[in-house]
């Protein structure tokens, strides 16, 4: 058969094709990954607070937050910090004609050769009208270049105001090259732009945060509301087909809201073109604790066919920007948390080395950024150990392969926070509650130990031996959001110890979170009614197979065995304990279990 040779070429194309994508599937524990919020570095009084603004300049990009200072990555997910002057707040960044602008909340505009400065005042803003005429100083700023070069500016009023936008001299950027427009104002009808934890002000609302985008030939105008200090905080959108519209509400709006979680608040931002040539949405996080500490979050963006933008906010691990093809579809890793509430859980064999009153360990694991734990002032490494597979004596015992660990610190933030209440009996007989709940005073002389928060995180399957799977017990970098991968491992306990923090504020752990998927279960401790049930799950030689923790001593001693299965178990019936026995070897490496009824 003679098969011609353009489809043979197309074919070995379309297999190589295949063979490449298959290829660079993502693989757990080496294709790389972000989490929100965003473990960004913080130090020399700079800190990423909110008001995002990301650029990207000759493949490089900057980010500039309140909090002063600005961040460079090459990757959108490795962040360096470095010091720049006069950054106000709220800071744009714009580059316009070989230099770079920057403005911000009650700052005159100021200009630089390059993004990291030195940025040099060039005047406050010019040929401004009064109140009356839509300009009420400095706020929120962007300045957006068309793609004709011609600067405009939007801003917003303040209040329900709404957005405004002006011309700018192309000669001079401080200079109003026209009367501001005002594009739209607060709506009540959009009930996600008012005001309160509830959204239940249906007059007040604070509109600002304006960012333009152009993608396809559409303008699109992203704002923030209903207010910072508001969990509601969220961002919305018009389109347009002119930088000074009329622009139109967009119907799927709010673009960016949550309200539940550790991603809350999800507001104020800026949208880049990532490595993979995708839009991804930057964008402020709002914190219970402290009231409006803040952290930063990012998250591709999907339009429709229709050119509609939406954005999926999240909050546990994600394929980092370039490892998948669509990012906005296939982005998520699956890895879910494993420790949610995992303290108190019936029969959980979690514990805590202490506990200052109120600030109970059980805080740590809520999946809440309104309480956190805060350990006892003479715990000098506090831990907090938890049961994954909690277990009464007829449930399975669940295993987790379990692959990153996500934690959030006050960072000294104490002013506010959300009460979390008295202190209650601890339900666990090793969760020790402190009597006392004076903090941890340095002293006046002596330089803190560290700077950085140190940690290491050990597992184990049946809660005696425990083996270290991560340690930065030696960590220098400072940040109050840390995200960690760790190699895939199976376990059913995992321990978080705090080796040393910074000792001029009481230690504070918001959130600890681990980051997995379900395994295999070992069988119940006692049968229940019903047929014999199958139940398949790996061994070793030397593997100690103990469904039966969290029994009595007695219960556990009498129905408690070690399984060493023989060399050959084919075609035979091995029994351990009155409720299980070894039908066969299924493999070298692993064994079928049936339970009795």
């Amino acid at each position: 058969m003679n098969i011609p040779l353009k489809l043979l070429l197309g074919a070995a194309v379309c297999a190589a094709v295949a063979a490449c994508a298959r290829a660079a599937d993502p693989v757990l524990g080496k294709s790389p990954r972000y989490c929100n919020p965003l473990p960004i570095v913080n130090g020399g009084g700079a800190s990423a607070s909110g008001d995002v603004t990301v650029i990207r300049d000759n493949r490089r990009y900057y980010m500039y937050c309140t909090g002063g200072g600005a961040w460079i990555s090459d990757d959108l997910l490795h962040w360096t910090l470095q010091r720049v002057a006069n950054v106000p707040v709220a800071p744009h960044v714009v580059q316009y004609n070989g230099a770079f602008y920057m403005c911000g909340n009650g700052s005159p505009l100021f200009k630089a050769d390059n993004p990291l400065g030195p940025f040099t005042n060039i005047g406050d803003w010019r040929n401004t009208p009064d109140v009356a005429g839509g300009w009420r100083g400095p706020f929120d700023m962007d300045i957006f270049i068309d793609d004709d070069n011609k600067p405009y500016l939007y801003y917003p009023g303040r209040g329900v105001s709404g957005i405004f936008v002006v011309p700018l001299d192309p000669e001079d950027l401080t200079r109003f090259a026209g009367p501001p427009k005002h594009l739209f104002g607060f709506n009540k009808d959009n009930v996600w732009e008012r005001y309160g934890e509830m959204n239940e002000y249906t007059d007040v609302a604070w509109i600002e945060g304006p960012w333009l985008q152009k993608y396809h030939g559409t303008y699109y105008l992203e704002y923030s509301a209903s207010g910072t200090q508001w969990k509601t905080y969220a961002n919305g959108y018009y389109m347009a087909k002119s930088p000074t519209g009329p622009f139109a509400y967009a119907p799927n709006n709010p673009l960016t809201r949550r309200t539940d979680g550790l991603v809350t608040g999800t507001g104020h931002g800026s949208i880049v073109e990532g490595p993979d040539h995708h839009l991804w949405q930057f964008y402020t996080i709002v914190l219970c604790n402290p009231p409006g500490g803040r952290r930063i979050g990012m998250d591709p963006i999907a339009f429709d066919h229709d050119g509609n933008m939406s954005v999926r906010i999240t909050d546990t691990p994600q394929w980092a920007p370039g490892v998948v093809a669509d990012p906005a579809k296939d982005g998520d890793s699956g890895s879910i948390p494993v420790t949610i509430n995992k303290l108190r859980a019936m029969n959980a064999q979690s514990r805590s080395s202490s506990q200052q009153p109120g600030r109970d360990a059980a805080y740590a694991i809520d999946n809440s950024s309104g309480t956190w734990w805060e350990p006892s002032p003479t715990d000098a490494q506090p831990t907090l150990t938890l049961d994954l597979g909690p277990a009464t004596r007829f449930d399975r015992v669940q295993l987790f392969t379990i692959d990153s660990v996500r934690l959030l610190f006050t960072g000294g933030g104490r002013f506010g926070g959300r009460a979390a209440g008295p202190a209650g009996p601890a339900t666990n007989s090793s969760s020790a509650t402190a009597t006392t709940a004076a903090p941890a005073a340095a002293s006046a002389s002596a330089p803190p130990s560290t700077s950085a928060y140190q940690y290491k995180m050990d597992v184990s399957t049946d809660g005696d031996t425990f083996t270290t799977v991560l340690d930065q017990s030696a960590n220098t970098i400072v940040r109050n959001t840390i995200f960690e991968e760790i190699p895939p491992t199976k376990c059913r306990f995992v321990r978080l110890t705090m080796t040393d923090w910074p000792r001029t504020t009481p230690l504070g752990i918001i959130e600890f979170t681990v980051f997995g998927k379900a395994a295999e279960s070992l069988p119940a401790a006692q049968p229940i009614p019903g047929s014999a049930e199958k139940i398949h799950f790996p061994v070793s030689p030397t593997l100690r197979v103990n469904p039966f923790r969290g029994l009595s001593p007695p219960s556990r001693n009498r129905a408690q065995k070690s399984v060493a299965p023989p060399p050959l178990m084919t075609a035979q019936r091995t029994t351990f304990g009155p409720f299980l026995s070894v039908r066969r070897l299924e493999t070298p490496s692993s064994i079928t279990v049936w339970r009795s009824p």
